[in-house]
């Protein structure tokens, strides 16, 4: 008997704003527990919500960017459950009235498909406190300082059938909300996760199994495996005759395992109802096309113009197009150089990104900025240094001696293109190396370039690498 997989994510981004929800509270990540919350976050007798419009911007935002429809008029609503981390005995959401609904977004897969996923919705949230298990002895402490920081959930349709894709989806999607400035993405820190829920059913059958949901997954890695950790369950329990039970689980890492945490509630245990005290968000045309005017060109559309307009390998295009900044800092660099966009891609991607890496840097701190890296690609395009001195000369500037220009002069590192030093330079060797010279002349070509690199040690590296081919292969004829 065979089996299909359907899974579906929300995805949590939290939204980069400097308060929470419906508080003025700061929501700095790592202050010490319960310095950030307000009265309003720990449900104190008398306080009163009121909404972030940020944040409201920010969906706005993300709506636009999935093609979505923007809702004139959505309504926030209480949703009740009882947990120890939500003070207030019921969560501030959006049920039925979400501010977006109806999106698409193209998902680009290792193996050249695109995928288009549905986005049911994306709603209003806000978050709950946090359980500190392991701060106290045969006790749990609870931090509020979490409590109210604005969330956007995000919602897919089931139409991703295997943890790759469902993976590659979330990908995308965190791509999205960094590349906006929405959401910093950092899934370590919890701003952005995931709730995976997975069901599986008889290849052939329409309708969907009993679903059971993943929870708070915080790596791409470790969503892909409890992603094919579930469906491998649910199939041997199916198999076995047993009935799936709709439940929240944990995954646990160590054990590569999904565990039970709690009965999965529906819609209706929830007892969603408006919220009295907030009123509905109204959101006019004139409020979309503000947001709209403030959004940048987009990630696939900067992609496409790399490849159409730029002529780059859609490879290059899709790494530079990873986040926001990488393509950013691409755009200065070719803005100063003036052309050759494949010269620029090679040098961000090569000696760039490996020192960044090795420095545990991201792109915005780097050592070397955009247009002093142009400085030293000028010197390369026109030839007056080789791509070896050009390495060299960069991995001084990475260690701050200073630019381009100044070491090449300090080190005398120009390429030497005078034909008089390169022909004393090829006369030299050739007299150096009787015995190959004969072996070449017998038709072992291939020691073309040990002559080549004996005539650039002869000139210290600085030779100019083209003529001195061409001078070699001119003088070992005759």
């Amino acid at each position: 008997m065979s089996w299909q997989s359907v899974i579906g994510l929300e995805i949590h981004a939290q939204l980069s704003t400097r308060s929470k929800l419906f508080s003025g509270a700061p929501t700095a990540y790592g202050a010490e527990p319960n310095t950030q919350a307000s009265l309003v976050d720990v449900a104190m007798p008398g306080t009163l919500p009121v909404p972030n419009r940020a944040v409201l911007d920010k969906a706005i935002a993300f709506g636009l960017a999935v093609n979505a429809t923007i809702a004139r008029h959505s309504v926030f609503a209480r949703k009740n459950y009882f947990y120890p981390d939500l003070p207030k005995g019921y969560q501030i959401s959006q049920y039925e009235l979400p501010i977006v609904a109806n999106g698409r977004l193209a998902v680009r897969l290792d193996d050249g498909r695109t995928l288009q996923v549905e986005i049911q919705r994306a709603h209003l949230e806000e978050d709950a406190g946090k359980s500190l298990h392991d701060a106290f002895h045969a006790a749990t402490g609870l931090d509020f300082n979490r409590a109210g920081v604005p969330l956007l959930e995000i919602v897919s349709a089931p139409v991703l059938y295997c943890a790759q894709d469902a993976v590659a989806y979330l990908r995308t999607v965190h791509t999205l909300v960094r590349w906006l400035g929405i959401c910093d993405g950092n899934m370590a820190e919890g701003s952005f996760r995931c709730d995976a829920n997975v069901s599986v059913r008889r290849t052939g059958d329409a309708k969907l199994g009993t679903r059971t949901e993943i929870k708070n997954v915080n790596s791409f890695r470790f969503v892909e495996k409890a992603i094919e950790y579930e469906i491998e369950r649910q199939i041997r329990t199916l198999e076995a005759g047993e009935a799936i039970v709709q439940e929240t689980r944990l995954y646990d890492a160590a054990a590569h395992r999904t565990l039970p945490m709690r009965s999965k509630e529906d819609a209706d245990d929830y007892r969603y109802f408006p919220d009295p005290d907030l009123p509905p968000l109204v959101v006019t045309d004139a409020d979309i096309d503000a947001v709209r005017a403030t959004l940048p060109e987009l990630p696939d559309a900067r992609r496409r113009r790399y490849v159409e307009a730029l002529g780059l390998p859609d490879s290059d295009a899709t790494q530079l197009c990873a986040d926001r900044a990488t393509a950013d800092y691409f755009e200065a660099l070719l803005a100063t150089l003036g052309d050759d966009a494949k010269l620029c891609a090679n040098w961000l991607l090569g000696e760039l990104t490996a020192a960044l890496n090795d420095a545990a840097l991201p792109i915005e701190a780097s050592r070397v900025s955009a247009p002093a890296l142009a400085r030293l690609l000028v010197h390369v395009r026109e030839g007056a240094i080789s791509g070896k001195i050009a390495k060299d000369v960069f991995a001084a500037m990475w260690a701050g001696e200073g630019e381009a220009d100044a070491i090449i002069a300090a080190r005398g590192l120009t390429q030497i293109s005078d034909a008089g030093a390169l022909g004393a330079a090829v006369d030299a060797v050739i007299a150096q190396f009787p015995a190959q010279l004969a072996d070449y002349r017998a038709g072992n070509e291939k020691l073309l370039q040990f002559f080549v690199g004996q005539a650039m040690k002869h000139l210290r590296g600085q030779g100019n690498p083209q003529q001195l081919n061409a001078l070699l292969r001119e003088k070992l004829k005759k």
